[in-house]
Protein backbone atom coordinates (compact mmCIF):
# COMPACT_ATOMS: atom_id res chain seq x y z
CA UNK A 1 0.00 0.00 0.00
CA UNK A 2 2.76 2.34 0.93
CA UNK A 3 4.36 1.67 -2.58
CA UNK A 4 1.46 2.21 -4.10
CA UNK A 5 0.85 5.82 -2.88
CA UNK A 6 3.93 7.17 -4.31
CA UNK A 7 2.36 6.67 -7.74
CA UNK A 8 0.22 9.15 -9.29
CA UNK A 9 -3.18 8.19 -10.91
CA UNK A 10 -3.08 7.75 -14.96
CA UNK A 11 -3.34 11.35 -16.35
CA UNK A 12 -1.21 13.30 -14.19
CA UNK A 13 2.82 13.58 -13.20
CA UNK A 14 5.59 15.03 -11.13
CA UNK A 15 7.66 17.84 -12.72
CA UNK A 16 10.98 19.22 -10.50
CA UNK A 17 14.13 20.28 -11.07
CA UNK A 18 15.36 21.87 -14.28
CA UNK A 19 11.74 20.69 -15.86
CA UNK A 20 10.20 22.69 -13.63
CA UNK A 21 11.79 26.00 -13.95
CA UNK A 22 11.87 25.22 -17.40
CA UNK A 23 7.64 25.34 -17.59
CA UNK A 24 7.94 28.45 -15.27
CA UNK A 25 9.94 30.06 -17.68
CA UNK A 26 8.63 29.82 -20.77
CA UNK A 27 5.15 30.73 -19.15
CA UNK A 28 6.85 33.96 -18.39
CA UNK A 29 7.92 34.70 -21.79
CA UNK A 30 4.81 33.92 -23.07
CA UNK A 31 2.93 36.06 -20.39
CA UNK A 32 5.20 39.05 -21.22
CA UNK A 33 4.04 39.14 -24.63
CA UNK A 34 0.51 39.13 -23.37
CA UNK A 35 1.43 42.23 -21.07
CA UNK A 36 3.37 43.94 -23.91
CA UNK A 37 -0.32 44.10 -25.28
CA UNK A 38 -2.29 45.22 -22.68
CA UNK A 39 -3.62 42.35 -21.10
CA UNK A 40 -4.37 42.15 -17.79
CA UNK A 41 -3.78 38.97 -15.67
CA UNK A 42 -7.21 37.11 -14.59
CA UNK A 43 -6.73 33.88 -12.10
CA UNK A 44 -10.68 31.94 -12.06
CA UNK A 45 -10.98 28.83 -8.98
CA UNK A 46 -9.73 25.41 -9.85
CA UNK A 47 -13.60 23.64 -9.72
CA UNK A 48 -16.75 25.90 -10.12
CA UNK A 49 -20.71 25.14 -10.30
CA UNK A 50 -21.06 22.40 -13.18
CA UNK A 51 -23.75 24.51 -14.85
CA UNK A 52 -20.64 26.77 -16.09
CA UNK A 53 -19.39 24.24 -18.51
CA UNK A 54 -22.88 23.15 -19.78
CA UNK A 55 -22.67 21.18 -22.38
CA UNK A 56 -25.66 22.10 -23.91
CA UNK A 57 -23.66 25.75 -24.21
CA UNK A 58 -20.61 23.67 -26.37
CA UNK A 59 -18.37 23.38 -23.77
CA UNK A 60 -16.71 19.78 -23.05
CA UNK A 61 -19.18 16.66 -22.63
CA UNK A 62 -20.47 16.08 -19.32
CA UNK A 63 -18.89 12.47 -19.05
CA UNK A 64 -15.25 14.22 -19.57
CA UNK A 65 -15.31 16.08 -16.21
CA UNK A 66 -14.06 15.36 -12.86
CA UNK A 67 -17.83 15.98 -10.76
CA UNK A 68 -18.11 16.21 -7.32
CA UNK A 69 -20.42 17.71 -4.24
CA UNK A 70 -20.24 20.03 -1.78
CA UNK A 71 -21.98 20.03 1.84
CA UNK A 72 -24.90 21.35 0.60
CA UNK A 73 -24.90 18.42 -2.39
CA UNK A 74 -24.07 20.74 -5.33
CA UNK A 75 -22.51 19.52 -8.27
CA UNK A 76 -19.17 21.09 -8.61
CA UNK A 77 -16.24 20.05 -11.21
CA UNK A 78 -13.05 20.66 -11.72
CA UNK A 79 -12.33 23.33 -14.56
CA UNK A 80 -12.38 21.51 -18.16
CA UNK A 81 -12.11 24.74 -20.01
CA UNK A 82 -11.07 28.22 -19.26
CA UNK A 83 -13.31 30.27 -22.21
CA UNK A 84 -16.32 29.36 -19.92
CA UNK A 85 -15.00 30.40 -16.61
CA UNK A 86 -13.79 33.88 -17.80
CA UNK A 87 -16.81 34.36 -19.53
CA UNK A 88 -18.61 34.01 -16.04
CA UNK A 89 -16.43 35.83 -14.91
CA UNK A 90 -16.71 38.99 -17.34
CA UNK A 91 -20.45 38.88 -16.93
CA UNK A 92 -19.77 39.26 -13.57
CA UNK A 93 -16.94 42.07 -12.95
CA UNK A 94 -17.54 43.78 -16.42
CA UNK A 95 -21.81 43.68 -16.93
CA UNK A 96 -21.71 47.09 -17.65
CA UNK A 97 -18.61 47.87 -19.73
CA UNK A 98 -19.12 48.55 -23.64
CA UNK A 99 -15.65 48.83 -24.17
CA UNK A 100 -13.10 46.00 -24.70
CA UNK A 101 -11.57 44.00 -22.06
CA UNK A 102 -8.16 42.09 -22.26
CA UNK A 103 -7.38 39.40 -19.94
CA UNK A 104 -4.72 36.68 -20.11
CA UNK A 105 -3.99 34.02 -17.41
CA UNK A 106 -1.57 30.69 -16.98
CA UNK A 107 -4.11 27.87 -15.38
CA UNK A 108 -4.63 24.23 -15.26
CA UNK A 109 -7.57 22.47 -16.47
CA UNK A 110 -8.55 18.72 -15.96
CA UNK A 111 -10.71 16.28 -18.40
CA UNK A 112 -10.85 13.34 -17.83
CA UNK A 113 -9.44 11.60 -21.08
CA UNK A 114 -10.00 7.72 -21.52
CA UNK A 115 -6.51 6.30 -20.67
CA UNK A 116 -5.64 4.95 -24.18
CA UNK A 117 -5.74 8.69 -25.61
CA UNK A 118 -2.18 9.49 -24.12
CA UNK A 119 -3.26 12.84 -22.99
CA UNK A 120 -2.75 14.54 -19.71
CA UNK A 121 -5.78 14.63 -17.48
CA UNK A 122 -4.47 17.37 -15.65
CA UNK A 123 -2.86 20.61 -18.59
CA UNK A 124 -1.18 23.45 -18.12
CA UNK A 125 -2.47 26.35 -19.94
CA UNK A 126 -1.87 29.64 -20.81
CA UNK A 127 -3.83 32.11 -22.83
CA UNK A 128 -5.56 35.79 -23.64
CA UNK A 129 -9.75 36.55 -24.02
CA UNK A 130 -10.62 39.80 -25.71
CA UNK A 131 -14.32 40.46 -24.79
CA UNK A 132 -16.42 43.28 -26.62
CA UNK A 133 -14.65 43.61 -29.80
CA UNK A 134 -16.18 41.34 -33.12
CA UNK A 135 -13.79 43.37 -35.65
CA UNK A 136 -11.35 41.47 -37.97
CA UNK A 137 -9.10 43.69 -36.35
CA UNK A 138 -9.71 41.85 -32.78
CA UNK A 139 -9.06 38.64 -34.71
CA UNK A 140 -5.85 39.50 -36.22
CA UNK A 141 -4.40 40.65 -32.99
CA UNK A 142 -5.54 38.01 -31.39
CA UNK A 143 -3.82 35.78 -33.81
CA UNK A 144 -0.30 37.75 -33.90
CA UNK A 145 -0.59 37.25 -30.37
CA UNK A 146 -0.39 33.13 -30.50
CA UNK A 147 2.45 33.43 -32.96
CA UNK A 148 4.48 35.75 -31.09
CA UNK A 149 3.87 34.30 -27.82
CA UNK A 150 4.84 31.02 -29.84
CA UNK A 151 8.31 32.64 -31.16
CA UNK A 152 9.02 33.95 -27.44
CA UNK A 153 10.02 30.66 -26.34
CA UNK A 154 12.20 30.11 -29.40
CA UNK A 155 10.00 28.03 -31.79
CA UNK A 156 10.69 28.82 -34.87
CA UNK A 157 8.71 26.20 -37.19
CA UNK A 158 4.75 25.76 -36.41
CA UNK A 159 1.95 26.72 -38.64
CA UNK A 160 -1.30 28.24 -38.35
CA UNK A 161 -4.47 26.97 -39.79
CA UNK A 162 -7.38 28.93 -39.82
CA UNK A 163 -10.96 28.50 -40.50
CA UNK A 164 -14.49 30.28 -40.18
CA UNK A 165 -17.27 28.10 -38.43
CA UNK A 166 -19.80 29.99 -40.26
CA UNK A 167 -18.83 28.38 -43.72
CA UNK A 168 -19.74 25.26 -42.44
CA UNK A 169 -22.79 26.83 -40.51
CA UNK A 170 -23.96 28.36 -43.61
CA UNK A 171 -24.46 24.96 -45.31
CA UNK A 172 -25.72 23.40 -42.70
CA UNK A 173 -28.43 25.67 -42.32
CA UNK A 174 -29.21 25.57 -46.46
CA UNK A 175 -29.38 21.28 -45.78
CA UNK A 176 -31.81 21.59 -43.00
CA UNK A 177 -29.61 18.73 -41.18
CA UNK A 178 -31.33 16.96 -38.26
CA UNK A 179 -29.35 17.40 -34.97
CA UNK A 180 -27.43 13.65 -35.23
CA UNK A 181 -27.20 13.98 -38.64
CA UNK A 182 -25.11 17.43 -38.28
CA UNK A 183 -23.14 15.72 -35.56
CA UNK A 184 -21.98 12.51 -38.06
CA UNK A 185 -20.90 15.06 -40.61
CA UNK A 186 -19.47 17.29 -38.18
CA UNK A 187 -16.90 14.24 -37.12
CA UNK A 188 -16.36 12.97 -40.77
CA UNK A 189 -15.24 16.30 -42.16
CA UNK A 190 -12.85 16.43 -39.21
CA UNK A 191 -11.39 13.63 -39.80
CA UNK A 192 -11.12 14.50 -43.58
CA UNK A 193 -12.60 10.74 -44.28
CA UNK A 194 -13.70 11.49 -47.39
CA UNK A 195 -15.77 8.81 -48.41
CA UNK A 196 -17.95 8.80 -45.53
CA UNK A 197 -18.91 11.92 -46.58
CA UNK A 198 -19.64 10.84 -49.88
CA UNK A 199 -21.66 8.06 -48.59
CA UNK A 200 -23.67 10.56 -45.56
CA UNK A 201 -24.57 13.30 -48.27
CA UNK A 202 -25.59 11.53 -51.26
CA UNK A 203 -28.30 9.93 -48.93
CA UNK A 204 -29.40 13.37 -48.25
CA UNK A 205 -32.74 15.33 -50.02
CA UNK A 206 -30.38 17.97 -50.99
CA UNK A 207 -29.39 20.32 -54.17
CA UNK A 208 -26.20 18.94 -55.79
CA UNK A 209 -24.59 22.13 -55.91
CA UNK A 210 -24.80 21.46 -51.71
CA UNK A 211 -23.73 18.28 -51.84
CA UNK A 212 -20.87 19.18 -53.92
CA UNK A 213 -19.60 21.93 -51.72
CA UNK A 214 -20.08 19.03 -48.71
CA UNK A 215 -17.83 16.36 -50.82
CA UNK A 216 -15.28 18.84 -51.69
CA UNK A 217 -15.23 20.39 -47.77
CA UNK A 218 -12.62 18.24 -46.42
CA UNK A 219 -10.03 19.52 -49.56
CA UNK A 220 -10.79 23.19 -48.87
CA UNK A 221 -7.64 23.64 -47.26
CA UNK A 222 -4.21 25.13 -47.90
CA UNK A 223 -2.92 28.36 -49.12
CA UNK A 224 -5.92 31.41 -49.33
CA UNK A 225 -6.10 31.06 -52.61
CA UNK A 226 -7.64 27.85 -52.24
CA UNK A 227 -10.12 29.18 -50.04
CA UNK A 228 -10.98 31.96 -52.38
CA UNK A 229 -11.69 29.45 -54.62
CA UNK A 230 -14.47 27.88 -53.01
CA UNK A 231 -16.44 31.17 -53.95
CA UNK A 232 -17.20 28.92 -57.03
CA UNK A 233 -18.67 26.25 -54.81
CA UNK A 234 -21.60 28.05 -52.98
CA UNK A 235 -23.77 30.97 -53.25
CA UNK A 236 -24.91 30.93 -49.85
CA UNK A 237 -24.87 34.32 -47.83
CA UNK A 238 -23.07 33.10 -44.94
CA UNK A 239 -20.36 31.21 -46.59
CA UNK A 240 -19.23 33.71 -48.57
CA UNK A 241 -19.26 36.22 -45.79
CA UNK A 242 -17.04 33.42 -44.04
CA UNK A 243 -14.31 33.41 -47.04
CA UNK A 244 -14.55 37.50 -47.04
CA UNK A 245 -13.40 36.96 -43.04
CA UNK A 246 -10.56 35.28 -43.40
CA UNK A 247 -9.65 37.78 -46.42
CA UNK A 248 -9.53 40.28 -44.27
CA UNK A 249 -7.93 39.14 -41.33
CA UNK A 250 -5.24 38.21 -43.79
CA UNK A 251 -4.64 41.47 -45.10
CA UNK A 252 -4.36 42.59 -41.32
CA UNK A 253 -1.79 39.68 -40.41
CA UNK A 254 0.24 41.06 -43.52
CA UNK A 255 0.22 44.95 -41.58
CA UNK A 256 1.92 42.40 -38.78
CA UNK A 257 4.36 40.82 -40.64
CA UNK A 258 3.18 37.32 -39.86
CA UNK A 259 0.76 36.15 -42.96
CA UNK A 260 3.56 33.52 -43.94
CA UNK A 261 2.59 31.48 -40.49
CA UNK A 262 -1.01 30.89 -41.42
CA UNK A 263 -2.36 28.52 -43.66
CA UNK A 264 -6.46 28.03 -43.58
CA UNK A 265 -8.89 24.87 -43.48
CA UNK A 266 -12.69 25.54 -43.95
CA UNK A 267 -13.33 22.05 -43.12
CA UNK A 268 -11.59 23.12 -39.27
CA UNK A 269 -14.12 22.39 -36.56
CA UNK A 270 -13.98 21.79 -32.92
CA UNK A 271 -15.10 19.83 -30.50
CA UNK A 272 -16.22 23.46 -28.11
CA UNK A 273 -19.72 23.77 -29.97
CA UNK A 274 -19.76 27.48 -28.81
CA UNK A 275 -16.88 28.89 -31.44
CA UNK A 276 -19.29 31.45 -34.14
CA UNK A 277 -16.25 32.91 -35.94
CA UNK A 278 -12.28 32.18 -37.04
CA UNK A 279 -11.46 28.95 -35.29
CA UNK A 280 -7.55 28.12 -35.33
CA UNK A 281 -5.18 25.35 -34.06
CA UNK A 282 -1.44 25.84 -34.26
CA UNK A 283 0.69 22.90 -34.83
CA UNK A 284 4.34 22.20 -34.68
CA UNK A 285 6.68 18.62 -34.87
CA UNK A 286 7.91 16.95 -32.18
CA UNK A 287 4.46 16.60 -30.59
CA UNK A 288 1.15 14.41 -31.83
CA UNK A 289 -1.31 17.00 -31.35
CA UNK A 290 -2.10 20.46 -31.39
CA UNK A 291 -0.72 23.21 -29.33
CA UNK A 292 -3.09 25.89 -29.42
CA UNK A 293 -6.59 25.88 -29.62
CA UNK A 294 -9.00 29.37 -30.10
CA UNK A 295 -11.71 31.12 -31.57
CA UNK A 296 -14.36 34.04 -31.86
CA UNK A 297 -17.04 32.74 -29.73
CA UNK A 298 -19.52 35.76 -30.11
CA UNK A 299 -22.93 33.94 -28.28
CA UNK A 300 -21.17 32.40 -25.00
CA UNK A 301 -21.59 35.11 -22.76
CA UNK A 302 -24.93 35.56 -23.41
CA UNK A 303 -25.54 32.40 -21.33
CA UNK A 304 -24.22 34.32 -18.27
CA UNK A 305 -26.28 37.42 -18.78
CA UNK A 306 -23.61 40.02 -20.72
CA UNK A 307 -24.44 40.22 -24.55
CA UNK A 308 -21.02 40.70 -26.07
CA UNK A 309 -18.67 39.37 -28.82
CA UNK A 310 -15.40 37.51 -28.18
CA UNK A 311 -12.03 35.89 -29.28
CA UNK A 312 -8.84 34.02 -27.80
CA UNK A 313 -7.16 31.47 -27.47
CA UNK A 314 -5.64 28.62 -25.19
CA UNK A 315 -1.48 27.28 -25.66
CA UNK A 316 -1.08 23.85 -24.20
CA UNK A 317 2.00 24.27 -22.16
CA UNK A 318 2.65 20.91 -21.76
CA UNK A 319 2.36 20.06 -25.43
CA UNK A 320 4.98 23.30 -26.22
CA UNK A 321 7.43 21.76 -23.72
CA UNK A 322 7.55 18.53 -25.45
CA UNK A 323 8.43 19.99 -29.06
CA UNK A 324 10.79 22.07 -27.51
CA UNK A 325 12.83 19.36 -25.80
CA UNK A 326 12.35 17.09 -28.99
CA UNK A 327 13.83 20.06 -31.57
CA UNK A 328 16.46 20.58 -29.16
CA UNK A 329 15.20 24.10 -28.63
CA UNK A 330 17.37 25.45 -25.42
CA UNK A 331 15.21 27.43 -23.10
CA UNK A 332 18.12 29.15 -20.54
CA UNK A 333 17.00 29.00 -16.92
CA UNK A 334 18.64 30.68 -14.05
CA UNK A 335 19.37 27.40 -11.86
CA UNK A 336 21.50 27.18 -8.11
CA UNK A 337 24.75 25.90 -9.18
CA UNK A 338 26.73 27.25 -6.72
CA UNK A 339 26.54 25.65 -2.55
CA UNK A 340 28.50 27.51 0.46
CA UNK A 341 29.50 24.45 2.96
CA UNK A 342 30.44 26.06 6.48
CA UNK A 343 31.34 24.54 9.52
CA UNK A 344 29.51 25.67 12.28
CA UNK A 345 32.24 28.36 14.01
CA UNK A 346 32.36 30.39 10.76
CA UNK A 347 28.10 30.76 10.43
CA UNK A 348 28.80 34.32 10.66
CA UNK A 349 31.17 35.46 7.82
CA UNK A 350 28.88 32.37 5.46
CA UNK A 351 25.50 33.66 6.14
CA UNK A 352 27.30 37.24 4.98
CA UNK A 353 28.68 35.46 1.97
CA UNK A 354 25.65 34.08 1.24
CA UNK A 355 24.62 37.82 1.10
CA UNK A 356 26.82 38.89 -0.91
CA UNK A 357 25.94 36.25 -3.87
CA UNK A 358 22.18 36.98 -3.19
CA UNK A 359 22.30 41.11 -3.06
CA UNK A 360 24.01 40.56 -6.70
CA UNK A 361 20.86 37.75 -8.25
CA UNK A 362 23.47 35.09 -7.62
CA UNK A 363 21.33 32.23 -5.93
CA UNK A 364 23.20 30.26 -3.73
CA UNK A 365 22.32 27.51 -1.21
CA UNK A 366 23.58 27.49 2.37
CA UNK A 367 24.67 24.53 4.39
CA UNK A 368 26.06 23.84 8.05
CA UNK A 369 28.71 20.53 8.08
CA UNK A 370 27.36 17.95 9.86
CA UNK A 371 30.98 16.89 12.10
CA UNK A 372 30.20 13.14 11.27
CA UNK A 373 29.73 13.78 7.31
CA UNK A 374 32.89 14.74 4.99
CA UNK A 375 33.64 16.73 2.72
CA UNK A 376 33.83 14.77 -0.09
CA UNK A 377 30.13 13.31 1.23
CA UNK A 378 29.12 17.06 0.05
CA UNK A 379 30.67 17.23 -2.94
CA UNK A 380 29.08 13.68 -4.17
CA UNK A 381 25.66 15.27 -2.73
CA UNK A 382 26.20 18.61 -4.88
CA UNK A 383 26.92 16.84 -7.93
CA UNK A 384 23.51 14.77 -7.23
CA UNK A 385 21.88 18.04 -7.39
CA UNK A 386 23.60 19.23 -10.10
CA UNK A 387 25.62 22.09 -8.42
CA UNK A 388 28.83 23.00 -9.95
CA UNK A 389 30.52 24.58 -7.06
CA UNK A 390 31.39 24.16 -3.66
CA UNK A 391 32.68 26.94 -1.58
CA UNK A 392 33.87 25.77 1.95
CA UNK A 393 34.47 27.68 4.91
CA UNK A 394 36.76 26.48 7.59
CA UNK A 395 36.48 26.83 11.48
CA UNK A 396 38.46 29.80 10.84
CA UNK A 397 36.08 31.42 8.04
CA UNK A 398 38.81 33.64 6.89
CA UNK A 399 39.28 32.25 3.70
CA UNK A 400 37.45 30.48 1.05
CA UNK A 401 38.12 26.94 -0.50
CA UNK A 402 36.58 26.97 -4.46
CA UNK A 403 36.14 23.69 -5.76
CA UNK A 404 34.68 23.48 -9.25
CA UNK A 405 33.04 19.78 -9.07
CA UNK A 406 33.07 20.22 -13.35
CA UNK A 407 36.79 20.89 -13.37
CA UNK A 408 37.67 18.89 -10.48
CA UNK A 409 39.85 21.97 -9.33
CA UNK A 410 40.14 23.77 -6.16
CA UNK A 411 41.60 27.77 -4.80
CA UNK A 412 41.62 29.27 -1.85
CA UNK A 413 40.46 32.54 -1.79
CA UNK A 414 40.39 34.89 1.26
CA UNK A 415 36.87 36.10 2.11
CA UNK A 416 37.80 39.78 2.36
CA UNK A 417 38.02 39.21 -1.66
CA UNK A 418 34.22 38.53 -1.78
CA UNK A 419 32.97 40.80 0.71
CA UNK A 420 35.18 44.40 -0.12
Amino acid sequence: MANKLLHTPDGVRDIYGIECTRKAVIQEKMLKEFHLCGYQDIETPTFEFFDIFNESWGSVKAKEMFKFFDRDNHTLVLRPDETPAIARCAAKYFLDEDMPIRLCYVERTFINNSSYQGRLKEASQTGVELIGDDSADADGEILAMVIQALKSTGLTEFQVELGEVDFFKGLLEEAGMDEEMEETLRELIENKNYFGVEELVMTQPISQELKQVFLKLPELFGSLEQIQAARELTSNERALRAISRLEEVNRILEHYGLSDYVSYDLGMLSQYQYYTGIIFKAYTYGTGDYIVNGGRYDSLLKQFGKDSPAVGFGISVDELLLALSRQKIETEVSMTNTMILYEQESRENAISLAGHFRNLKVPVQLQCKKPERSIEAYKEYAMRRDLKNLLYLDQEGISVTVINLDLKRMDVVPLSEYLK
